[in-house]
């Protein structure tokens, strides 16, 4: 008996189809409930297009200016006030925090994209002592991290709906042949060697940061091939395991496997061996607002440093010196602030955009970004029509294009009454992203309430008598897509290569992968190296 719980607990130890927007007009809510359509600020974003900014009304100077305010930039402002208040952080949105923002309506705060924490490892020092200062890690024992139990997800955490039953854990179980379930141990077994291999070079094979890996080149070949071909030359065959696949890849990705480098899927699985003194090394930590209340700790005490609602339109750079000109939509006019280096903490189709030329050779088109939908709904249901496993944190449904969804209220201690919000995840796979995007920009709020109604009245018949509201979310560019290639390719590392030790680049996309580790970890490193050079 498998559960996702012990599958990943044991390597601790030891068929993307697109997406049909039907008119399904049977399932349409009761007229109460509210429907609403949202997203980050396109409108003043998409004002790099025209570039329709007046000159700057004013000029200042500061030592350090970081552009973007997500976890990589907050990271970065965080390792720089421990040395100097002479920084500025300029962020495009009304809040920081990237794809990591929550909110909140009178039930409950909720996430509006990244929402856990995995287990650390412990290659970060930085990072655990964020998670310390954050008042997560409360102390030691025999080495090993305590967590303060708040942090750590409640159970119960995991439940899959399956042959119309809800089956405890992720990993499909419930009513599958045995020769499926034998094919899925035997890819545990596989993903146990890869965990514990080191490289000819004797680190880790795949290690969080992904700059710790190993540089083995036989190691670095899985990047060559895709998820699905590492799959097919292996003989993992079963459609119970292929789906599951497809939802790690979807999930850490927004990718399908066959879009995905293989070398990407197995760190998925390979890399995390966080250890706690109080908790199994597969449990997460989470809140009701996610990876939200993250980002909230870290930008807590940079308040006096941060800019919201500044729009970058314009970096001009030599060594030693950066002019940065930004919009800032609050009071309407252009400013310009001037510094000794710049922190770039945005993706590289907008890092490209306000840098112009430079000598930095990588392929724009290497750097893919998935799109997501996200949606809030705020329910009355007791989601438990049907038999087997209660409500759980993650409630994921097989053989979905969605990752099913997440009980934002799970984690509220003492909770009485029966509103919940559920916070919907849709990854928007397909090779072509970018087709993607428009489609999901096209799509009306009617259009996707249909499409989640249709998905969730299948454990639930008749939630949509039961909703009040449901609040929608697009990301266009909703995270980094590691393919065939990427990770171990020319294009990355090019992308992330400093400026004449004058223009850093933090983001979660120098890594290729979007996580928060990475995120973290390229936020401090690019503060290290430039704070060093000054």
């Amino acid at each position: 008996m498998i559960t996702r719980r012990k599958f990943v607990t044991r390597l601790v130890q030891g068929a993307g189809a697109s997406l049909l927007l039907p008119t399904l007009q049977h399932c349409r809510p009761a007229e109460t409930m509210h429907a609403q359509l949202g997203g980050p600020d396109a409108a003043l974003g998409h004002r790099l297009r025209t570039m329709d900014f007046g000159p700057p009304v004013s000029d200042t100077t500061t030592g350090i200016v970081i552009i973007g305010g997500g976890v990589a930039g907050l990271s970065a402002a965080r390792y720089l006030k421990r040395y100097t208040s002479d920084f500025t952080l300029l962020e495009l949105a009304a809040e920081p925090g990237g794809n990591a923002i929550g909110g909140q309506n009178a039930v409950s705060r909720y996430p509006w994209g990244a929402h856990y924490l995995p287990m650390p490892n412990d290659q970060d020092p930085e990072l655990v002592a964020f998670l310390q200062e954050a008042g997560i890690i409360t102390g030691y024992t025999d080495g090993l991290p305590v967590y303060n139990e708040y942090h750590l997800c409640f159970d119960p955490q995991e439940r899959l709906y399956i042959n119309g039953y809800w089956q405890a854990g992720l990993v499909p179980r419930e009513g599958i042949p045995v020769r499926d379930r034998d094919e899925i141990e035997r890819f545990l077994a596989r993903m146990h060697e890869y965990k514990e291999m080191r490289g000819s070079d004797g680190r880790e094979a795949f290690a969080i940061p992904v700059a710790n890996s190993s540089q083995d080149p036989v190691l670095r070949q899985l990047d060559t091939i895709s998820m699905e071909t590492f799959l097919t030359q292996h003989n993992f065959t079963s459609p119970f395991l292929r789906w599951y696949i497809q939802y790690c890849c979807a999930d850490d990705f927004g990718s399908a496997p066959a879009d995905t480098s293989a070398w990407a899927a197995i760190h998925y699985f390979a890399s995390r061996k966080g250890k706690a003194a109080n908790a199994s090394s597969d449990t997460v930590l989470t809140w009701p607002e996610g990876n939200g209340w993250l980002t909230n700790q870290l930008q807590t005490p940079l308040q006096e440093h941060i800019h919201t609602r500044s729009l970058v339109h314009n970096i001009q750079w030599s060594r030693g010196q950066v002019a940065v000109t930004y919009f800032d939509a609050t009071a309407g006019v252009s400013r310009r602030i001037r510094a000794r280096a710049a922190i770039v903490a945005t993706p590289q189709f907008i890092a490209r955009r306000l840098l112009g030329d430079t000598t930095r050779t990588f392929r724009p088109e290497a750097f893919q970004y998935a799109p997501w939908m996200v949606a809030n709904v705020t329910t009355t249901a007791d989601l438990t029509e049907k038999r087997g496993e209660p409500v759980c944190w993650d409630n994921v449904l097989y053989g979905s294009e969605s990752l099913g969804y997440v009980n934002a209220v799970h984690q509220k201690a003492g909770l009485t009454g029966t509103e919940r919000v559920l916070t919907y995840y849709l990854p928007l796979l397909g090779t072509d992203a970018l087709a993607r995007r428009q489609q999901a920009q096209r799509t009306t709020a009617d259009a996707w309430t249909d499409i989640i109604l249709a998905d969730l009245q299948r454990p639930h018949p008749g939630i949509e008598q039961h909703i009040s509201s449901l609040d929608l979310w697009i990301w266009g560019h909703g995270m980094i897509r590691p393919a065939p290639g990427f990770i171990w390719g020319t294009d990355r590392p090019e992308a992330a290569r400093p400026l004449q030790d004058t223009v850093y680049f933090a983001h979660s996309d120098v890594s290729g992968l979007s996580i928060f580790e990475e995120a973290f970890y390229q936020g401090h490193t690019a503060a290290r190296q430039a704070w060093q050079t000054l």
